[in-house]
């Protein structure tokens, strides 16, 4: 029987060789929270003994981020260190690879002035631009995992507490992450495979548009004329394979920017900076969110919205079918990482450069330009049910089955 710790230790391995491929003599920089410190010795560990140079961890507490949005100055929130934003930059312009580990409370924020989380989230968006750009082009490897902390296992399992909860999540962690699979790592390389046969279905259809279907959502979204479909795996500008998700059971594309119409409804809850929105309805015209209503996080989602001006369009357009590890676990995990990954998604704000050809080498008027929004913000909303239908428009009109009733129709 498989040991806690070998299955932790198996998890590592694959945040280090399927995620982001640390190669030797390579920078590994890590954004973790404290609360995974015992998981990130072991990555660590793992790194130098792959050949990595350096190990740089840049850490942070939830404890001190409640803190600081009850207490600290409103002007507080319009600050953002240069110095920081800059030391990303060097760490991509150098060819780091970079893990971030996720997994807080799913309600951190809850309770706090809207308005303090959006001007912070504004705030490290605009800071942040060049850095995110080598993460939206590809340029550098990189990949997001979760490690549980209290208060999240406890919201996904209420009916536990404390350790128990934690490992009642981990397991289920193990569960949506191929661990326990004999071989994980080849278990994932041939999951790879699957995403990337339906990619290149995709590409070879040149659809005009997608017509999606379900209840409370009639929603269709325009393609840019040159865009590509991508799947879990990606290249590097230095030639290195990386999964950036881990998991990942995604195929996904760039939306037009003003061509999507219709309204659409949410599945799941959405984690947007440590404060939940839920049951929410989107109306979209010529691109844009005319309308919108929550049942939960009102205010907030409209704070999203309001970001800047790409935050009410749509950038990215993923196809997940409904059945998958992560949908079968039937857990509500309140975090994107998985929940988007267990359900037919959407993004607000900012498009991935490679969804469209020679994208990974354009300005970002040259985006523009092809039809990508651009944007600060990036959110991935949950629409995709077991009720759902997908259809592929043609140009000339003619429409074919992509998903039905939550799957793929090919």
């Amino acid at each position: 029987m498989t040991t806690f710790q070998e299955q932790i230790e198996s998890y590592a391995d694959i945040a280090l060789n399927v995620g982001v491929n640390i190669q030797k003599g390579q920078t590994l920089f890590i954004r973790s929270p404290l609360f995974a410190a015992d998981f990130v010795r072991i990555v660590a560990k793992k790194a130098y003994e792959a050949g990595a140079k350096h190990v740089r961890v840049d850490w942070s507490d939830e404890e001190l981020t409640r803190l600081k949005f009850e207490l600290a100055p409103e002007e507080a929130f319009s600050e953002f260190p240069d110095w920081h934003a800059r030391a990303m930059e060097e760490e991509a312009e150098n060819n780091a690879a970079f893990l971030t580990i996720t997994g807080g409370d799913p309600d951190l924020l809850k309770g706090i002035d809207p308005e303090r989380v959006s001007t912070a989230n504004k705030t490290s968006g605009k800071a942040m631009e060049g850095f995110r750009s080598y993460i939206q082009s590809d340029k550098v490897s990189w990949s997001i995992v979760a490690v549980p902390s209290v208060k999240w296992a406890e919201r996904v399992f209420p009916e536990a507490e404390g350790e128990e909860a934690v490992s009642k999540l981990w397991q289920a962690i193990f569960d949506a992450t191929r661990v326990n699979e004999p071989d994980a790592v080849t278990a994932w390389q041939e999951h790879l495979k699957t995403l990337d046969e339906k990619m290149e279905a995709l590409n070879t259809k040149h659809f005009h548009a997608l017509h999606y279907t379900a209840e409370g959502t009639d929603l269709t979204i325009e393609l840019p004329e040159t865009h590509l479909w991508a799947s879990g795996g990606s290249v590097s500008k230095a030639g290195v394979n990386f999964v950036a998700n881990i998991p990942t059971e995604e195929v996904f594309t760039a939306a037009k920017k003003k061509g999507v119409n219709g309204k659409v409804s949410s599945k799941k809850p959405l984690n947007y900076g440590g404060t939940l929105i839920s049951d929410f309805t989107l109306t979209f015209e010529n691109g844009k969110v005319i309308d919108f209503e929550a049942k939960e996080g009102e205010e907030t989602l409209q704070r999203l919205l309001e970001g800047d001006d790409g935050a009410s369009y749509i950038g990215e357009v993923a196809l997940v079918p409904h059945r998958s590890p992560i949908s079968d676990t039937n857990i509500i995990f309140f975090n994107t990482l998985f929940d988007e990954n267990a359900s037919n998604h959407l993004a607000l704000g900012s498009a991935y450069a490679f969804n469209i050809e020679g994208g990974k080498d354009m300005e970002k008027e040259e985006l523009e330009e092809k039809g990508l929004n651009t944007s600060i913000t990036h959110v991935d909303f949950m629409v995709g049910d077991a009720d759902m239908d997908i259809d592929g428009i043609h140009k000339d009109g003619t429409q074919e089955p992509v998903f039905r009733n939550g799957d793929w129709a090919f």
